[in-house]
């Protein structure tokens, strides 16, 4: 196999979602992920009610394949000298730990470039190693909030609302992928390493994209838009029979075709009506139109006529219609994995799809320390006795 991070060695000293998540796009791209856990208690994600497989959290086997794990003490001394023979042979260190954290555990980038002068640092934080906030802790409700997300999310005149997907941590996460692999391919132009420091907070604003652009050219702050969009009529959810539909005439094409298919094909070349930006101003009217025809028959029925007139729409899908769904069983968005304790169960798969090469490699998340007399043997060429006074000492 020849996935892109082939031969890639990641330390990744992270917890929780936001390193979780990285570290196994990382790994599902090829990379050895060694995952270093707390000897006695690991990853807190590894006890996450409510859901458990054979003991195991639901949670943790979601974002936890293509790892190694490996049970070191990074608080004594010890603990440390094996963690920096492991740094001398690995490309990357990656942690999703407060600033302060690391130099207290002698995994600063400072102490790790002296044994290892090309080696990448990423550290995912909720607000990155400086400002003001740099040391206040926050978690994914906290991101959304400050963000801005959360503004826009939700019915108008409503409360505001988290959006549905950890998406404060799931961008950090996305974005540290990226990045180093943007590092590891300028390492090998330059011959050098580096660190990079990623704010949760940041990654989140960044997505705001237009959004956050509108406010810039004046435009007035954005409110709650429901599932409707700010620039463009039709785009939201409609209510069906028995469910929910959503449309999205985002290019002026599919106006027309929309409006033979609801049964009003007069409104095509209404002027009121006839180009995006009279839509915007007659929003309300578009909307009770369709509004009252999509109410008067099922969602399946709407689908199929949809589809058939090539208009970008979709059923407002509940998470067990997402897998039955054609086109993801298609694309292998559901894999199988076979876990030593869990045996087989399903889960998501890989999105990227490269010519000629599996869509992921499919090893199940490890058990706590799994691999460590592996990982001490084969990479640091440790003998058993070795191994057994790391043990008596508390180390591993």
């Amino acid at each position: 196999m020849t996935l892109p991070l082939n031969g890639v060695r990641v330390l990744d000293l992270s917890r929780m979602l936001a390193g979780d998540y990285g570290a196994m796009i990382m790994g599902d791209m090829g990379a050895e992920i060694i995952k270093i856990e707390d000897p006695d208690e690991g990853d807190p994600l590894r006890k996450m009610p409510p859901h458990f497989l054979a003991c195991e959290s639901a949670y943790f086997l979601s974002i936890n394949r293509n790892k190694k794990s490996m049970v070191l003490n990074l608080t004594k001394p010890e603990g440390q000298e094996v963690f920096y023979q492991l740094v001398k042979k690995s490309d990357v260190v990656f942690d999703n730990f407060r600033p302060g954290i690391l130099k207290k555990l002698g995994a600063d980038y400072e102490t790790l470039c002296r044994h290892n002068p090309r080696i990448i640092a990423c550290s995912i934080s909720s607000y990155g190693d400086t400002g003001p906030y740099k040391d206040m802790p926050g978690f994914d409700l906290v991101i959304q909030a400050l963000s801005g997300a959360m503004s826009i999310t939700g019915e108008p005149g409503r409360d505001p609302v988290r959006m549905g997907i950890p998406m404060g941590d799931l961008a950090g996460s996305m974005f540290a992928a990226y990045a180093i692999s943007a590092a590891l391919y300028g390492r090998e132009k330059t011959g050098r390493g580096s660190r990079i420091d990623l704010s949760m907070l940041d990654c989140l604003v960044s997505l705001l994209t237009y959004v956050g652009q509108y406010w810039f050219a004046g435009g007035g702050l954005p409110q709650h838009a429901g599932s409707g969009h700010a620039s463009v009529v039709p785009y939201r959810a409609y209510k069906t029979k028995d469910g929910f539909i959503t449309i999205a005439i985002f290019v002026e094409k599919f106006w027309g075709k929309l409006c033979e298919v609801v049964g009003r094909p007069e409104l095509a070349d209404d002027a009121r009506y006839a180009s995006t930006a009279m839509r915007l101003k007659n929003r309300t009217e578009v909307d009770m139109m369709l509004e009252e025809r999509f109410a008067s028959d099922t969602t399946e029925a709407w689908i199929k006529k949809l589809y058939k007139a090539g208009i970008p729409a979709a059923p407002v899908n509940t998470i067990d219609q997402v897998f039955a769904n054609p086109q993801i069983q298609a694309r292998n968005m559901q894999i199988e994995i076979n876990h030593p304790k869990c045996g087989k169960y399903p889960m998501i798969g890989n999105p990227i799809k490269i010519d000629n090469e599996p869509d992921c490699l499919a090893v199940p998340p490890p058990l706590l320390g799994q691999h460590t007399e592996e990982i001490l043997t084969q990479i640091l060429e440790y003998t058993k006795t070795n191994i057994e006074q790391l043990k008596k000492e508390g180390i591993i």
